[in-house]
């Protein structure tokens, strides 16, 4: 396993590769991924006037829903590792527009003051399993927020619970170039938060009260075009980079050979089924 200095070089590579694929599906992923943050989102409940930090906001749409929670009154924050993500959410949801909604590009693992703090609230979509660090993270998060501040978060659980997860690699990848290094281990990735007591560790060495992991499973449903939903999976996914750099022929038949494992979850005028295990994460700062 790579030490943490290398497995943020590693983060940081990866996601300036893979951030044309997001950038390119933002908006069928603030549409498709939403039930991803769905129970985080409720649970959290963002109130009117709060200061609400994003924690992984990427193209920004997870930010704008909770400004309009807290509306003109309240300020929300969108941090994420990738700068050309951060820059596409903010044209997408310009300032001018979008009074009280901020984004800024940095690691939170390794930021100082983070500009709006303290956060009354953090909101995290599928990002904390990311972390090459993330007790350094989530005590990052915690010194934003205010003392009582609340954090709601979601993860994937493991490969089980999200069979459809990997098979967008799985299909693209005899047909694309050398894919980056997948996660072994605890490494960051998909399955990093899969053990909750492991994540109960990580949220309580970074200062966390009050820590709740529970268990939810959600669908994702996308439209039933299968060459559509097998090259949105591919592009933002590990496959993505060298899916965007194959030959036109060799992207094809990575978006047929990824619709056929995934036909499984595809159901006559029901499009794509894809069933998602998370967990959702709730915690206090003291």
């Amino acid at each position: 396993m790579a030490d943490t200095a290398g497995l943020r070089a590693r983060n940081t590579a990866f996601w300036t590769q893979a951030a044309p694929g997001w950038i390119r599906h933002a908006d069928r992923q603030d549409e498709l991924g939403s039930p991803l943050g769905a129970v985080a989102m409720a649970r959290l409940s963002p109130r009117p006037g709060e200061r609400v930090l994003d924690v992984g906001c990427g193209c920004g749409g997870t930010t704008a829903e909770l400004a309009a929670a807290v509306g003109p009154t309240g300020a929300v924050l969108g941090v994420d590792l990738a700068e050309s993500m951060v820059e596409a959410a903010a044209a997408r949801f310009p300032a001018d527009r979008h009074p009280g909604l901020r984004f800024t590009a940095t690691d939170v693992e390794t930021t100082g003051d983070l500009p709006g703090a303290p956060f009354d609230a953090a909101y995290s979509r599928m990002t904390l399993m990311l972390l090459a660090d993330p007790v350094a993270g989530c005590a990052n998060v915690r010194r934003a927020l205010r003392a009582g501040g609340r954090l709601a978060a979601t993860v994937f659980r493991d490969g089980q619970a999200n069979p459809w997860l990997t098979l967008a690699v799985v299909g693209a990848a005899p047909h694309v170039a050398a894919l980056p290094p997948l996660p072994v281990g605890d490494e960051p990735g998909p399955f990093a938060f899969a053990d909750p007591a492991r994540v109960r560790r990580i949220l309580d060495t970074a200062g966390f009260d009050g820590i709740t992991i529970e268990p939810h499973d959600v669908v994702m449903t996308a439209p039933g075009d299968p060459d559509t939903t097998a090259e949105w999976l591919i592009e933002i996914g590990p496959a993505g980079a060298a899916y965007r750099a194959a030959p036109a022929p060799q992207q094809a038949a990575a978006r047929a050979a990824t619709a056929r494992l995934l036909d499984r979850f595809h159901g006559p005028g029901t499009g794509y089924r894809l069933p998602v295990g998370l967990w959702l994460i709730t915690a206090t700062a003291p």
